[in-house]
């Protein structure tokens, strides 16, 4: 295999196929994973991945994309950068960083987002496409990267990535080339541009915001139309007019563009195919603010009258006859709302006209209504909006606009009309006509025949356009409507003459009737005609607006003479003013006469430069030709309308310039001059005519000519200033000082136009006049009238706006001291704010940039704003100079940072001295949510970035003495910790909080090199910052006590700023993407191992006084070892040995180190930090730092495992509380609680115990929520004792006492027991509560409602159902769980009606890994040592617990069902198995029970639905045991229905009809006859000697089936239905049967008579008997006195029994006797029970514990009541049972004793965790119970120990079998 070579190109790649990989060295790749390549051999790659340095292998190259890069070399390492574009590179980024996103949304379900982020993804990927071609035009490439960068910042924003600043070009702003003031800026206005977009995006209208942001900034844009195709069957030429229409006005906004279409379906000219291009030009924001705009076709046919008419010969041909309309909606393109892309055709569709006399004008109307069907006709157009006028879009489009490009204007003014952009266009509608028929039969056919005549009446040729791209015509014909009396023709046509012609031109009208036929078509002549004159005779242009013309009548040849027409009226109007007398002699009048009968209207629109409608204005522009009314028309000039002035504004100008310059020698018209200059220049400044401000400045650069202007124009301004100065009235002034910028440039061109002209003459008096023209300024700013105050804030508003000019002329440096003497004339007080927005400007002008500038007027501007931002101190500064502040301290350094470093050292020196603190105690005294604060803490940032190390060290020695020094440091750390932990920035502001902390890092160095000389140096260390810092804290008004200097120490502050610092959020890299990670590391480094290596240092150099700064820093320095860097970790984890150290010489021990690292654990790691690596490092470190002290290692040895067994159990907990389990947060909460428990942080474990109550509440587990709460109260007494501030909570923090508190608590668990229907816990504590009610505060109100809820409760018990839960074992093997399951076996407590099948589903899903067993059986050593997870879950059956005070009672099956499913804490699982010999027909004989008992750590139900198994153990029952207890369980079955039946009538006969007839009438298992034959032989009797007892117990429960069963039938036969009768009377037979074969057998047994009919409440039948109740047969069933032996396996705990304390004992025993005292019933009621029997307490005999195999609903019967188990004692059952069967069966009475009774630590344990209300303790019992404090924590885990005979016997406890007998 040939070598392996290093690459030289192939440097980067991507993989465009998925690479699997066989193992290592291969490297697996997925689709689109970025490589680095490093070698390459034959068909191979060696390289790493890119997002993964850490993974290396080997890849093919066939599965790899080679991508061009370039290799950057940088502190010896390569950079490899992608050659692409910064655009597309930036593309890419954003597309793998949202492509993780975008998988995260996927998986989280949010459609939504998911799909919004998908198509902006494939918009960004198509977009990349188009970059990467190549192939765009420079105005397309230009507006792609606008739209993907604004795509780009969008998503970013919307997936709340970082914000990325660009430049105006869209290019990423670098950071270190970019002032933090222009970085600040950026962001800012990046912040705005997104929130608008989102705005938009939320509402209907979505505007491409590429086109939407450049229309709306623009003052001017285009459309630009190409119409690609006309379809339309006409069969004749037609002629498309194509213009842009507003509908609500029912007007056409711009000229018409023409297309002449063939018949045969082209373009007339053949040329213009594929050429049919326009812009629509002109258009303003006034367009842009339409409601709509529409674009319009009007199509004209030419040909004939009617299209039906078949001969054509005859025919008249040329007709102008209307077809129809096309219209499009362009409103959202024009806006820039909808795509507007050159490339997408858009369909207008035809609407025809639908009869030959409508007009085209009201078809408009109807079609823009209501859109009709085209049928597939109309036009194919693109479009474009184009932004700029038509110079700037050809430079901008070439590739659409060009040459041959048709230009259409707007019909009116663009809003800026440019000096030299000369137009005189005049249009005429032809509105409408009215004209009489005379003597016709029919209406006539008018045409309209127009030409533009001379006063000679000539024709001038081409003088009108029909539209744009028609070549100019000399006459015009309309459109012809056929018979119509009033035509509405509404044509727009463009009139365009000379100007010199207009004086002497005029508009001819001639209408002729057009017949259909040729023939007579020849000899029609015109019927009448009309004319209107263009201008006026005072020289003014015809008005805009409609015009009714008198229409005259007469020879059709004198229609042509002018001299005939042209001396009558032209307009209605005139003829109404003269009277009627002119039309009654017009007759004689050349021929022609007025005709009444018929009328015409025209609408005129002049758009000309050069033309006015205004007398006033037209008589100044013309002032030569009357110089004497000169004076008058200059005055005039103030009231001409505005628009026509603007319009007008280069010949308004010259005009005043030109009376100015003819005047040289006079001053009689400077002033009028000057003041209609002043108003000129005042409209211009008008919002409303802003634009033209660039036509304005191109007059005075380009026409303006005046040379001699300035000196008149600067002797007018001074006379202004000096009379104002003296106070004297000057009513032009204020206009003036508005419009002094303007003035300044009139001045400066013209003093330039004259230097230029004479070569720099009079330089000396024109500097000298501009000098006293600013020591006028400057007086007028000292004057003290009140006339001048509102002239000074205009001066200071106005003043600098001239700089820029006058820096042209003038000494720059003189110009500075002018300026400092303007500012520094104004009082100090007085004109604060107006000061400082002038100084900004002045800031902001070209001559702040020259450093001998800035050293004039940098200390007065410092000064100023020094004064301004102090005033705090005596009176709120208003919002308004707090930002006028901080813009002229953002501009000041702005224009620094981009200067020389060496022209600006003494002026950042000079703003560091004034301003830096200033600004650093405006910043503190401001909230966080000042709107201000950013721009303030931007402010400070650009100081400190500004400042060098000479700076530095210069700064702090300008403090003169230690104690401001401290002030000073101490104010800043206090500033950028509060800064740091509460960013003032949006959070997506990265680059700058980057910059911040780059800048925050270099100061807090910087301040540290200071504490060490200033300080640390001298011995005296605590001494000096005693006093210090007494001075500090007296200044800011703190009082002064010798430990609170420690706290506040300098140090204390700088540690804890540096730990704020380097655990901000902004640092934590490995919380980024890596495209983030990367990104941040390279331009930044990790700032953290920086600052966290300064604080090592500087902890080692305090020496002697760390002791100062323990425990106070424990926390903080806590928090920084725990940032995930390993080398940073290494560096920090010594300084804890050292802490450590430094307290044990002082105290002998560590405690308040300990204390502190255990509180500040919990509270970091539940927040995130640490991990695995971190406890290895943790212990390594501190091990090996106390090897070499061998005094305390020991100490260290335990504290590092305590740490270390805290850091396990909270990373556990870390780990499971973002998982959806719920139960594993439960138990890692638990695990938490009994560690901070065992090591008493009694505040700690009050803490979990709350978020362990908070987890139930939310699973709607409210016993176990209860049973938590119960340990909080454990804690408490009935006392009036202070509340500890570690046993309170918050939800409880007006509880003070410890009675409140336990009080309240009781009160909330008594609710939680209620809703989880555990009662007898709730009357526990209501009792408990009663008593305190009415023993200790005697609060007889409270202690009734209490009695009233417990006989609520009492009432529930009786009442309400309450389901029975399963129990389910669950073991978790494998090494793939988490600590606390791993290899553990649990049993948990199931909800109600929850099935075995759901819950194991629901524990698979938290699982999903994991591998279900499909055994019961426990695994081997090679499954739990797996790395894999596997689940066992099985049903087992809980062990009923003794309770001494239901022994031999009538306890009613309500209470006692419930502790057969509750305070359990054993549970049974039994499974069948085969031994010997197996009977095919009797297969009772060989079914042995396999039963395995399990112990949990507590009762349940408890704190959790769960508990772990802490002892398991099995034993055999062999047949005969087995059918004891089915037998057994039968009876019981019998007992329970009978009870049920009797005490509730309404109950459905069927259950119990199938139980009775299962046992009487077996079909299938064939009953007990199966006992009988299995066990009943002599030859079972000879072989099986020892179980002759048990032979006798089993007929003894066969034959008291039959009383059982006697009973149940007689129930029967009461409630049978008549249907079911023979049912009955088949089962009463074969009953009898049975009972014959029984009692012949088995002997009789026989139940006491009872009686139904005692009044009172409702007794069961059997209730007087109660001995036969479920618990007393359980008892008796599930005890047995043959021994089982055990399996090897198996094993047992046990605990040892404690001492109590006396008064523990009393305490017990009062306890036990008031529970085990029952009261007598009456007399009548004993007598019934007289023939009872009950066996001596003392003389009856345990039996061992056995349970039959049950179903679900059958383990009822499980009755073993011992809390701690012990081997049973051997016992005569056969003594027990023939005494008791003399009468009926009993309960022997020690059946319900406790045969070891548990340490009394565990009553109160047990009490605490599932709150047993009856604990049982004997006499014998209470001498082995230890002295224990009754407020202690409970156990964490039951320990037992072996029988002391080394022999093990386990209870035995089964399931019954499918059986019924």
């Amino acid at each position: 295999m040939a070598p392996w070579r290093k690459t030289d190109k192939e440097r980067s790649g991507v993989a465009i196929y998925n690479f699997k990989g066989a193992g290592e060295p291969q490297l697996p790749l997925q689709i689109g994973d970025v490589v680095h390549i490093l070698e390459s051999c034959e068909d191979w790659y060696k390289g790493y991945l890119v997002r993964h340095k850490g993974l290396e292998g080997i890849f093919p190259k066939s599965f790899i994309h080679i991508k061009e890069v370039t290799v950057e070399k940088k502190r010896n390492t390569e950079n490899i950068v992608p050659a692409e574009i910064p655009l597309v590179q930036e593309v890419t980024t954003t597309l793998w960083e949202w492509g993780s996103i975008w998988k995260q949304l996927y998986v989280a379900n949010k459609k939504e987002r998911f799909r919004q982020v998908q198509s902006m993804m494939y918009d960004l990927m198509e977009w990349r496409s188009q970059l990467l071609s190549g192939t765009l035009p420079k105005d397309e490439l230009k507006e792609l990267k606008q739209k993907v960068t604004s795509k780009i910042d969008y998503g970013n924003k919307i997936l709340e990535l970082d914000l990325i600043v660009r430049d105006e070009d869209g290019n990423i702003l670098d950071p270190d080339k970019t002032s933090v003031i222009s970085l600040f800026h950026a962001h800012e206005e990046a912040t705005n541009k997104i929130t608008e977009r989102i705005k938009e995006e939320m509402s209907k209208d979505q505007p491409d915001y590429g086109t939407y942001s450049r229309i709306s900034s623009s003052p001017t844009y285009s459309l630009y139309v190409f119409v690609r195709n006309f379809v339309c069957r006409i069969g004749e030429d037609a002629e498309l007019f194509m213009s842009l229409y507003d509908p609500q006005k029912h007007t056409v906004i711009s000229e018409n563009y023409l297309v002449r279409w063939g018949s045969k379906g082209f373009p007339k000219e053949i040329d213009m195919l594929n050429n049919l291009k326009v812009v629509f030009t002109d258009l303003g924001n006034k367009d842009l603010n339409r409601d709509k705009v529409y674009l319009i076709c009007q199509i004209v046919r030419v040909g004939r009258m009617d299209l039906r008419d078949s001969n054509t010969k005859k025919c008249t041909q040329g007709l102008r006859r209307p077809f129809g309309v096309a219209v499009m909606d362009i409103t959202d393109t024009i806006k820039g709302k909808a795509e507007s892309d050159e490339e997408k055709q858009h369909f207008i569709p035809f609407h025809p006209v639908v009869a030959e006399n409508d007009s085209l004008h009201s078809l408009l109307g109807k079609v823009t209504a209501s859109k009709g069907d085209s049928g597939g006709q109309g036009l194919w157009v693109t479009m474009k909006m184009l932004v700029g006028d038509m110079s700037q879009i050809r430079k901008d489009y070439p590739h659409l606009v060009d040459r041959t490009t048709v230009v259409a204007r707007k019909l009116g003014f663009p809003e800026i009309i440019m000096p030299g952009d000369i137009r005189n266009d005049i249009y005429v509608t032809l509105s409408m006509g009215d004209f009489d028929k005379y003597n016709k039969t029919t209406q006539r056919n008018v045409e309209v025949i127009m030409c533009v005549c001379d006063e000679e009446g000539k024709v001038i040729p081409n003088a009108i356009c029909l539209g744009a791209g028609d070549k100019p015509v000399s006459e015009y014909r309309s459109v012809l409507y056929y018979q119509v009396k009033q035509p509405r023709w509404m044509e727009t046509l463009k009139v365009a003459v000379p100007i010199e012609d207009m004086q002497r031109i005029h508009l001819r009208f001639m209408f002729r009737h057009r017949s259909s036929q040729e023939s007579k078509d020849k000899g029609e002549k015109n019927f009448a005609m009309a004319y209107v004159k263009l201008m006026k005779e005072d020289g003014t242009t015809l008005q805009d607006g409609s015009h009714e013309l008198v229409v005259l009548k007469g020879d059709s040849k004198k229609m042509e003479d002018s001299s005939a027409y042209l001396t009558l009226p032209s307009a209605r109007q005139h003829v109404e003013n003269r009277g009627l007398t002119l039309s009654r002699s017009a007759s004689s009048v050349g021929g022609l006469s007025v005709s009444a009968r018929d009328a015409f209207s025209i609408s005129t629109l002049v758009c000309s430069t050069k033309l006015t409608q205004n007398v006033g204005l037209l008589g100044l522009l013309k002032w030569r030709m009357k110089p004497e009314l000169l004076q008058e028309n200059l005055e005039k000039l103030k009231i001409v309308d505005g628009e026509e002035v603007v319009k007008f504004l280069q010949d308004t100008l010259d005009a005043l310039f030109n009376i100015m310059m003819e005047h040289s020698h006079s001053d009689e018209y400077d002033i009028l001059v000057f003041d209609a200059l002043i108003y000129i220049i005042g409209l211009i400044a008008d919002r409303k005519f802003q634009h033209f401000n660039t036509v304005l400045e191109a007059y005075i650069q380009q026409h303006f000519s005046a040379t001699l202007a300035y000196k008149k124009l600067m002797t007018v301004l001074k006379t202004y200033l000096d009379t104002s100065s003296r106070g004297e009235q000057c009513e032009p002034i204020l206009r003036t000082l508005k419009a002094l910028e303007y003035v300044f440039k009139f001045i400066v061109r013209s003093r330039t136009l004259f230097s230029q002209l004479y070569e720099g003459k009079e330089q000396t008096e024109f500097e000298e006049s501009m000098r006293r023209l600013f020591e006028s300024i400057n007086n007028l700013m000292k004057s003290q009238y009140k006339t001048t105050i509102l002239l000074q804030v205009a001066a200071l508003k106005y003043i600098p706006s001239v700089l820029q000019d006058v820096e042209t002329v003038f000494d720059a440096k003189l110009l500075s001291q002018l300026l400092y003497e303007f500012y520094t004339c104004i009082p100090p007080v007085k004109l604060q704010k107006q000061k400082v927005q002038s100084m900004n400007e002045i800031v902001r002008s070209n001559l702040f940039k020259k450093q001998e500038c800035r050293d004039i007027l940098l200390p007065v501007i410092t000064k100023e704003l020094k004064e301004l931002l102090e005033q705090r101190e005596e009176q709120q500064l208003q919002l308004q100079e707090k930002k006028y502040c901080v813009e002229l301290l953002n501009s000041i350094l702005e224009v620094l940072s981009y200067q020389e470093a060496e022209s600006t050292y003494h002026h950042i020196q000079e703003l560091m001295v004034q301003l830096l603190r200033t600004v650093n105690r405006t910043v503190i005294s401001m909230g966080r949510d000042d709107t201000l604060i950013s721009h303030f803490v931007a402010c400070m940032t650009a100081i400190l970035n500004q400042m060098d190390n000479q700076h530095y060290s210069f700064y702090i020695e300008t403090f003169q003495t230690s104690s401001e020094l401290v002030d000073f440091l101490m104010e800043t750390f206090i500033m950028f910790k509060d800064l740091i932990g509460k960013n003032v920035y949006p959070s997506d502001w990265m680059a700058m909080s980057m910059v911040q902390n780059r800048v925050f890092l270099r100061a807090i160095k910087k301040f540290a090199e200071t504490m060490n000389q200033k300080f640390l140096e001298n011995m005296d260390f605590e001494v000096q910052l005693y006093f210090q810092i007494r001075e500090v804290l007296r200044k800011h008004g703190l009082w002064f006590r010798t430990q609170h200097w420690k706290s506040c120490s300098l140090w204390n502050n700088y540690f804890h700023l540096a730990v704020a610092f380097i655990t901000q959020d902004s640092l934590q890299l490995e919380h980024f993407s890596h495209a983030k990670y990367n990104k941040i590391l390279n331009k930044y480094g990790d700032m953290r191992r920086l600052i966290g290596f300064a604080i090592r240092d500087m902890w080692y150099k305090l020496g002697q006084n760390k002791i100062c700064f323990i425990p106070g820093m424990v926390g903080p320095i806590l928090e920084m070892t725990l940032i995930p860097e390993v080398e940073l970790r290494k560096a920090t984890i010594p300084i804890f040995f050292d802490m450590m150290l430094c307290e044990y010489h002082k105290t002998g021990e560590f405690k308040k180190f300990e204390n502190e690292i255990i509180l500040h654990l919990d509270h970091e790691v539940e927040g995130g930090r640490g991990d695995e690596q971190y406890m290895q490092l943790f212990e390594s470190i501190l091990m090996e730092c106390s090897s070499e002290y061998r005094d305390i290692s020991k100490t260290v040895e335990n504290f590092v495992n305590l740490v270390r067994g805290l850091l396990e159990k909270l990373l556990d907990y870390r780990t499971v509380m973002n998982d959806e389990s719920r139960d594993n947060r439960m138990s890692c909460t638990v695990n938490l609680l009994n560690f901070y428990k065992d090591i008493n942080r009694e505040g700690m474990y009050i803490r979990y115990l709350y978020k362990l109550r908070d987890l139930h509440l939310d699973c709607e587990n409210y016993t176990e929520a209860a049973y938590t709460l119960l340990l909080h109260t454990s804690l408490l007494k009935w006392s009036d004792e202070q509340c500890a501030p570690q046993v309170m909570q918050t939800e409880f923090q007006y509880s003070h006492t410890h009675r409140q508190l336990k009080e309240n608590l009781y009160e909330k668990i008594i609710e939680y027991f209620d809703k989880g229907k555990m009662w007898e816990e709730s009357i526990s504590l209501c009792k408990e509560l009663a008593e305190q009610y009415e023993m200790e505060v005697f609060d007889y109100e409270l202690l009734s409602q209490n009695l009233i809820q417990q006989a609520k409760f009492y009432e529930n018990i009786m009442k309400i159902l309450r389901p029975k839960p399963d129990y389910f074992a669950v073991g978790y093997y494998g090494q793939g769980f988490p600590t606390f399951l791993r290899n553990k076996v649990f049993i948990y407590r199931g909800k109600e009606y929850e099935r075995r099948e759901d819950f194991q589903a629901q524990l698979m899903t938290q699982f999903p890994n994991a591998e279900k067993m499909n055994t019961t059986s426990a695994p081997g050593e090679d499954m739990k040592n797996s790395p894999g997870q596997y689940i066992q879950c099985f049903t087992v059956q809980p062990v009923l617990e003794e309770h001494t005070r239901f022994k031999n009672k009538p306890v009613p099956d309500q209470i006692i069902n419930f502790y057969k499913s509750n305070y359990v804490q054993r549970f049974h699982y039994s499974r069948p198995v085969r031994k010997g010999s197996v009977d095919p027909e009797n297969e009772f004989a060989s079914m042995w029970i396999e039963r395995t008992s399990f112990v949990t750590a507590y009762k349940l139900p408890g704190i959790l639905r769960w508990f772990e198994v802490v002892s398991m153990s099995q034993a055999t029952i062999s047949p005969l045991e087995n059918a004891i207890e089915t037998m057994s369980m039968t009876n019981e079955k019998i007992l329970m229905m009978i009870n049920q039946y009797q005490s509730d009538e309404n109950l459905p006969i069927n259950p119990l009809s199938m139980l009775l007839n299962g046992i009487v009438d077996p079909a299938v298992m064939g009953g007990f006859a199966k006992y009988e034959k299995a066990f009943f032989t002599d030859e079972y009797a000879k072989d099986h000697p020892e179980d002759q007892e048990k032979l006798n117990r089993l007929k003894d429960l066969i034959a008291w089936q039959i009383p059982f069963l006697g009973a149940g039938i007689k129930i029967h036969e009461k409630r049978v239905s008549d249907n079911l009768r023979p049912f009955h009377d088949r089962m009463e037979e074969c009953f009898k049967h049975l009972k014959i074969k029984v009692e012949k057998q088995y002997g009789v047994r026989e139940l006491p008579d009872f009686d139904d009919k005692r009044v009172g409440r409702p007794r069961s039948m059997l209730r007087s008997y109660r001995q036969m109740s479920v618990i007393s047969l359980a008892s008796m069933n599930s005890d047995c006195s043959t021994p089982v032996k055990m399996a090897s396996e198996s094993f047992e705990l046990e605990v040892a029994p404690r001492k109590p304390s006396k008064s523990e004992s009393e305490e017990n025993v009062r306890q036990i006797s008031t529970q085990s005292e029952v009261k007598l019933r009456r007399s009548r009621k004993r007598t019934k029970r007289s023939s009872v029997v009950f066996a001596d307490e003392k003389t009856a005999p345990e039996l061992s514990d056995m349970k039959c195999l049950s179903r679900k609903y059958e383990f009822m019967s499980d009755t073993n009541l011992s809390e701690h188990l012990v081997a049973p004692q051997k016992t005569s059952l056969l003594k027990q049972m023939s005494f008791a069967s003399r009468s009926m069966p009993t309960i022997p009475g020690l059946t319900l004793s406790v045969a070891c009774t548990p340490a009394a630590d565990e009553i109160n344990a047990s009490h605490r965790l599932s709150q047993q209300i009856f604990p049982s303790t004997s006499e014998g019992d209470k001498k082995t119970l230890k002295k224990k404090r009754v407020n202690q924590f409970f156990k964490t885990k039951r320990m037992s120990k072996p029988p002391e005979d080394g022999k093990h016997s386990g209870e035995r406890h089964s399931e019954s079998l499918s059986t019924e007998l």
